[in-house]
């Protein structure tokens, strides 16, 4: 009712696990998946995670729905490709707009989300590989924008910091995650924690003062 309530919004399908998820990812019609992560038979992270490895289903984004905010499942569940996620009693106009921000392409991850997930990722990644071939591709413009990917930042917020359109910072962004090959700016987050490009406790760069 919520979602269906949203001119712009639409419900085309529902599921009873992550099984039927999947399957109905594939009719087409599907741009967000709401993911349980607790479900029968297949799970959400599971579901999540063939999701995310379906080169078919490329532009489907996930939204993962938990009843803690501060439940461990959700590092899994970032880690096998969704885009963020919501606690289950979120405001249904914080939802709607929740469904709209991932559809966009955009990580559901604020600042105060970004430092909660943090505090936890770390306790799930190993020592970084001593050379990171993907890097290599990567831009020093890219990759200072990728720290303030990692920080929280919107393409705004980066771009008022570094005196670039917004625009140009999207660029930015899109051409990182390819060459990191990211579906989207949390796996883009995961990635920098995971190979300690940041560190949980850094401050964000200090601000340019000119062009």
């Amino acid at each position: 009712m919520i979602i269906d309530a949203a001119p712009d919004l639409e419900v085309v399908g529902e599921a009873a696990d992550g099984g039927e998820a999947v399957e109905l990812c594939h009719s087409g019609r599907v741009d967000v998946v709401l993911m349980d992560i607790r479900m029968p038979r297949v799970d959400g992270i599971e579901a999540t995670r063939r999701i995310g490895a379906d080169e078919r289903l490329a532009g489907v984004r996930v939204l993962v729905l938990t009843t803690f905010d501060n439940d461990d499942n959700v590092i899994h569940a970032l880690q096998a490709g969704a885009s963020g996620f919501l606690g289950k009693n979120v405001e249904p106009g914080d939802l709607v707009n929740a469904i709209r921000v991932v559809a966009a392409g955009e990580a559901l991850l604020s600042p105060r989300a970004t430092s909660g997930l943090v505090s936890r990722l770390i306790h799930h990644i190993g020592p970084p590989p001593r050379h990171l071939p993907e890097l290599d591709r990567v831009t020093e413009r890219e990759k200072e924008i990728l720290l303030l990917v990692a920080h929280g930042l919107s393409n705004d917020d980066i771009a008022e910091r570094l005196y670039l359109s917004p625009l140009t910072v999207k660029t930015h962004v899109n051409r990182t995650m390819i060459k990191l090959n990211a579906r989207d700016r949390a796996q883009l987050v995961v990635f920098a924690y995971q190979h300690h490009l940041v560190r949980p406790g850094d401050s964000l760069p200090e601000r340019r003062t000119q062009r």
